[in-house]
């Protein structure tokens, strides 16, 4: 039987279909039979204890330009759907914690993916802490001085917002670079929060890579490797994306992760290790699914949803 499927996400005429993940689970739950609603986080509401959204039902096709087509726009009670796909981009404020909490209030009666309340409890570059014994030398904090203090142990370190995402406000600043106060009060002006100091990983060089895992199992890899001279490999600052597989101190950390990452209900996560070094857990909207089959990798859109079809029958 299909089932109704809402999605929370930013406006879909906004995104790169060639590598956005959730434009590929969207194609696969279509070619399953299930009905697709697309609604903004801006149109959630609630009252009297009912959570609701102006949703339209929506139906894609991969073909840029194309991709999609929009109909009956109506509100609807979110009770009645039976999966909610919880995707828009962060970065994780106050907006989107609000709206965990307002999904919460129907989960898992209708299966919010990920667990609303666990992705709240988790903000990845804080969540990743826990996990200590596996990272690089980390930091947060929110004074210059230990800043300083950790920049004069290691030398060479990477700074960066603790809430943002997608490689905005990375900086690397190494023993011999004179603007390191120049930039914490740059911090300080636009954001209010600690922020995130690592010891600068030269691995980098070598790709930064995406592991997913769906349901706690690892089930597909890619390397990004920066540009030249650039520090940060993502995507869409230029990062290129290339076949690998797992090395067994990746496997190591996803057996370690993997049983808190289903206890806690993330169905889809994707983690990010340079050098053996797991960097970031990332639990509000992975992606990767489009580069790892795009490489002949797994079709980890089909695994997804034979994971939640199995939670919902």
């Amino acid at each position: 039987m299909g089932l109704e499927v809402a999605v929370q996400m930013d406006h879909i005429s906004c995104i790169d279909i060639n590598g956005d993940s959730t434009f590929a689970l969207m194609l696969e739950a279509q070619r399953r039979g299930h009905t697709l609603f697309h609604y903004e986080v801006d149109s959630l509401s609630m009252r009297e204890g009912h959570v609701y959204a102006f949703c339209e039902i929506i139906e894609v096709k991969d073909k840029k330009g194309a991709h999609y087509s929009l109909r009956d726009a109506q509100l609807r009670d979110l009770a009645k759907m039976d999966v909610i796909l919880m995707r828009q981009d962060p970065p994780f404020d106050m907006g989107y914690i609000t709206a965990t909490h307002l999904l919460e209030r129907i989960h898992p009666g209708t299966l919010v993916v990920n667990n609303p309340g666990e992705v709240r409890n988790a903000p990845e570059k804080i969540f990743v802490t826990e996990f200590n014994e596996l990272m690089p030398e980390t930091l947060i904090t929110r004074s210059a001085d230990e800043v300083k203090r950790f920049r004069d142990e290691f030398k060479d370190i990477i700074i960066k917002p603790l809430y943002s995402s997608g490689g905005e406000g990375v900086f690397r600043i190494s023993e011999e670079n004179e603007n390191l106060f120049s930039l914490i009060r740059m911090f300080y002006d636009r954001w209010r929060e600690p922020f995130i100091v690592q010891r600068y990983l030269k691995e980098i060089k070598e790709g930064d890579k995406r592991i997913i895992l769906i349901d706690g199992t690892p089930v597909g890899a890619i390397n990004r490797l920066p540009m030249q001279g650039e520090a940060r490999s993502n995507m869409h600052v230029g990062g290129k994306a290339e076949i690998v597989s797992m090395t067994e101190k990746e496997q190591e950390i996803c057996a370690r992760i993997g049983p808190e990452l289903k206890r806690r209900g993330f169905i889809f996560v994707g983690i990010d290790v340079i050098g053996g070094y797991l960097t970031e857990i990332n639990v509000t909207s992975p992606t990767g699914i489009r580069e790892v089959k795009r490489f002949g990798g797994a079709d980890i859109s089909e695994l997804f949803w034979s994971v939640l079809e199995g939670k919902r029958s």
